[in-house]
C-alpha cells in the first residue's frame, strides 16, 4: 500500500469521452470502494463549470459529491479551486467570470493531496481536448499530474468513435491510460446500443475495467482499488 509521502504514484486522472458521460458517478464508486478497503482517499475537481450560486457562493455539485464519497473534509479551495458559474467550456466560463486558470496552482494541489492519501482521484472537466486557457487543455493538465488516465465512456450510440478518438488523443500526447469504464447514463440500454458497446469492447487497445449501471454505485464487475494501486505502482 502507498504510504503518504513515499513518492509512489498514487493518483488517477478521470477523464471522459464528453461531458455528462458519468465521470463523477465513476469517481464516487471508486472512492467508496477504496474507503471500504480502508484506504485514505483524496479527491480533486480542479475546474467545475455550471456552479449554482447559493448565499453568495458558487457551489460545485460534482466536487461536493466526490468529497462526500471520499470523506475528504478539506476545504473546497483545496478540492475545487476554480468554481465557475457559466455552464460552458472552462476557458469560456473563466473569461466570462474574469478568472485565469493557473495550472501551477492546480499542480501544487496534486502534490499536497498525494502526500496525504493512499489514493487520489482527480476528475477533469469534459474530455481531454477541452480548453482551459491559452495553450492549455485538459490533456495538458493531466500531463502535469504525471498520473495515468482512466477513461469514462458513455454507453450509447456514437461511443465507439468517441472512445477510440479519446484514446488516440491520449496516446499521441504520451498519456498512459489504465483502462476504460463504461457508464450507463440512461435507465434502459436498447439492443442496438448494447451491440455497439460490444463492438467497442472488441476494439479497445487498453483494458476494459468494468461498467457502471444506471444509478449504480458499484462497477460490474467490481473494481478493486487495491489492484488499481498495484497498477499505479507499475506506472
Amino acid at each position: 500500500m502507498h504510504r503518504p509521502g513515499d513518492g509512489r504514484v498514487n493518483g488517477i486522472f478521470l477523464t471522459g469521452t464528453d461531458t455528462g458521460c458519468g465521470k463523477t458517478c465513476v469517481g464516487v464508486a471508486l472512492a467508496e470502494a477504496a474507503r471500504a478497503q480502508g484506504l485514505r482517499v483524496r479527491v480533486l475537481k480542479p475546474v467545475e463549470t455550471g456552479c449554482e450560486e447559493r448565499n453568495g457562493a458558487l457551489v460545485p455539485a460534482d466536487a461536493i459529491r466526490l468529497a462526500e464519497a471520499a470523506q475528504d473534509r478539506r476545504g473546497l479551495d483545496l478540492i475545487c479551486p476554480y468554481r465557475l458559474r457559466l455552464p460552458a467550456a472552462p476557458d469560456v466560463a473563466a473569461r466570462k467570470q474574469g478568472v485565469e486558470i493557473d495550472p501551477a496552482r492546480i499542480e501544487k494541489l496534486y502534490h499536497e493531496a498525494s502526500a496525504q492519501a493512499d489514493l487520489v482521484l482527480i476528475e477533469g472537466a469534459g474530455g481531454l481536448l477541452v480548453p482551459l486557457g491559452p495553450g492549455l487543455d485538459m490533456a495538458g493538465l493531466a500531463r502535469r499530474s504525471g498520473w495515468p488516465l482512466l477513461l469514462v465512456a458513455r454507453a450509447r450510440l456514437g461511443t465507439l468513435n468517441h472512445t477510440l478518438l479519446s484514446l488516440e488523443a491520449a496516446r499521441t500526447r504520451g498519456l498512459r491510460v489504465l483502462g476504460v469504464v463504461v457508464s450507463q447514463t440512461t435507465p434502459e440500454l436498447p439492443d442496438a446500443e448494447r451491440a455497439n458497446l460490444e463492438g467497442l469492447l472488441a476494439r479497445l487497445p487498453v483494458p476494459f475495467l468494468g461498467e457502471l449501471p444506471f444509478g449504480g454505485r458499484r462497477l460490474v464487475p467490481e473494481l478493486d482499488p487495491g489492484a488499481l494501486l498495484d497498477a499505479l505502482a507499475r506506472a
